[in-house]
């Protein structure tokens, strides 16, 4: 949550439903000073590959549902949202904002699928996959990372 929440700032305090790309890097860097310029660049490619925000021509446009993000009084990012994510919850972001819906209702129809269509006999990165061919969401670029989650990861 903490990296939506740090990618709706600057759409929040600004008012703007889209940013130049410096003007985002500066909020992040310069305006609030909670990180390097190499933090912000990083954190936009994640966002991105999240499917937080989309960026065309020097313009970034956020993916998010900036209505229901509330950016606390005092808030500031914590280191953990440079942590990389799991391919898994990436698609699971990416199917949020291509619907339009929370993640958290994403999350649920993932858990449905396991638990309904497989009895429980599927991991979330397979039934997130089953999801986002649901509704045409593009993985490919994740395809190897979700094989190693189904084969490596324990989930218990």
């Amino acid at each position: 949550m903490s990296l939506q929440v740090t990618v709706a700032a600057p759409f929040k305090h600004t008012r703007k439903e889209k940013l130049q790309k410096s003007e985002f890097i500066f909020y992040l860097t310069i305006d609030r000073k909670w990180m390097s310029r190499d933090q912000a660049n990083q954190l936009l490619e994640r966002a991105k590959a999240a499917g937080m925000v989309e960026v065309t021509d020097g313009w970034i446009k956020p993916l998010l549902d900036l209505s229901a993000i509330t950016v606390p009084v005092g808030f500031r990012p914590d280191s953990r949202i440079f942590e990389s994510e799991e391919a898994s919850q990436v698609l699971m972001g990416r199917i949020a904002a291509s619907r339009g819906v929370p993640p958290a209702e994403v999350v649920a129809e993932v858990n449905r699928v396991i638990r309904e269509g497989f009895d429980g006999n599927l991991r979330l990165p397979a039934a997130a996959a089953i999801v986002a061919k649901k509704y045409n969401v593009g993985f490919d670029d994740l395809r190897e990372s979700l094989t190693v989650e189904v084969l490596t990861k324990k989930e218990g």
